[in-house]
């Protein structure tokens, strides 16, 4: 595996919280980001955004090469 660039393991961290919280969700029914920042709040909302958009720029990476 090659070495990331800052965005990247950004990214990358960001894509592993997401995984490891529908985990929670699968196993427990237990949002962690709900619980942290409530239902339907902005924050809940940015978080959600930051770790989908964390996804597509790894998919992209990934495919053009990048990381």
């Amino acid at each position: 595996m090659k070495k990331l660039n800052t965005i990247g393991l950004i990214a990358l961290t960001l894509v592993i919280i997401g995984g490891l919280n529908w985990g929670l969700v699968g196993f427990f029914s237990f949002n962690l980001v709900t619980a942290l920042f409530g239902s339907a709040s902005m924050l809940s909302s940015i978080v959600y955004d930051l770790v989908g958009l964390s996804a597509i720029y790894l998919i992209f990476a990934y495919f053009m090469g990048k990381e």
